[in-house]
């Protein structure tokens, strides 16, 4: 109770007068913690919340660097997102020898998206130089647009031997330029974006709305709010299960009608702008979820991937 008390007080102070204690004091926590979520539902939150921050590439809780591969330029740099979006390293490379964004296996093109690095291959045929960052290409959404395909790398060169100027598909740097990539990087907390052009950058209103869009779906999904909740969602939507928008619809109707007291917290929110052939703006959303209810419970990760439409959010998948 002792936290709680300093907590309110604490927040408080963030606001023109002490209104919050006196809700607290009058009507308890749950109706604190209302107008807060009402708060993170409104764009000039987040606005001035993200007043002196660099989200040129994104948003980010809990990725610390960014890579930025810009195909149409050819070249990979590296910023750090704990920094204000600081610039730590750039460098030429070579990518696939089509153009377009990848499809399906064997098209020779590099996909358009964004990805985790999963793993380091040190043990290679070289041709590929000496080392690899393996990239989780198809990621969900890829999977659920019935793309195909698999080792898609950042990768380096023959020592002695001289390669052709493009790829498979792969995203291949000079060796020593490979080597001085991963020194700057923890693959567990960087993320790769693939885009095609070096002028998608990210508008701040853009990531603004997103973040109170996405604490207006989670205040109507705690609210039991059933049409506003629904509101959210694309007609275009699947779930990682395959689930289409109707059959969505269908279960969450039952699962709302139960009206059961909800606790719904996020943390670890990453904004990810997601470069795609669709012509949505598109973002990736990751986040780490708690929930709870009288009769079910989920922690864990969570990805969103939506489009922006007249500052409203459309969930496109979810999983």
């Amino acid at each position: 109770m002792k936290y709680l008390i300093l907590t309110i007080l604490f927040i408080s102070s963030l606001f023109s007068n002490s209104s919050l204690v006196d809700i607290y004091r009058e009507n308890g926590i749950n109706a604190v913690e209302k107008i807060l979520n009402a708060s993170l539902s409104k764009k000039s939150y987040w606005d001035k919340f993200l007043e002196n921050k660099d989200v040129s590439n994104g948003y980010y809780e809990s990725i610390n660097t960014i890579l930025v591969c810009t195909k149409n330029m050819q070249n990979i740099s590296i910023y750090d997102t704990k920094s204000n979006n600081k610039l730590l390293y750039t460098s030429s490379v070579i990518i696939g020898e089509k153009e377009g964004n990848k499809q399906k296996e064997g098209d020779l093109k590099t996909p358009l998206g964004a990805y985790k690095l999963t793993r380091k291959l040190t043990k290679l045929d070289p041709f590929y130089g000496p080392l690899a960052l393996v990239t989780s290409y198809p990621n969900k959404f890829d999977k659920s647009k019935k793309k195909t395909g698999s080792g898609i790398w950042i990768h380096g060169v023959p020592e002695n031997k001289k390669r052709d100027p493009y790829t498979k598909g792969c995203i291949a740097l000079d060796n020593d330029n490979l080597k001085e990539l991963y020194t700057k990087i923890n693959m567990k907390k960087s993320l790769l974006i693939i885009k095609d052009n070096k002028n998608d950058k990210v508008k701040k209103e853009d990531i603004s709305n997103v973040l109170a869009q996405l604490f207006s779906w989670k205040k109507a999904w705690g609210e039991s709010n059933l049409n506003n909740y629904l509101s959210f969602y694309s007609r275009e939507f699947k779930k990682s299960n395959g689930t289409g928008i109707k059959q969505f619809k269908r279960y969450k109707k039952r699962v709302f009608a139960k009206n059961e007291e909800k606790t719904i917290i996020f943390s670890k929110i990453n904004i990810i702008p997601y470069p795609n052939d669709l012509d949505k703006n598109m973002f990736k959303i990751t986040l780490y979820e708690k929930y709870h209810t009288k009769s079910y419970r989920f922690i864990g990760n969570k990805e969103l991937y939506l489009e922006l439409i007249d500052n409203k959010i459309k969930i496109l998948f979810e999983g």
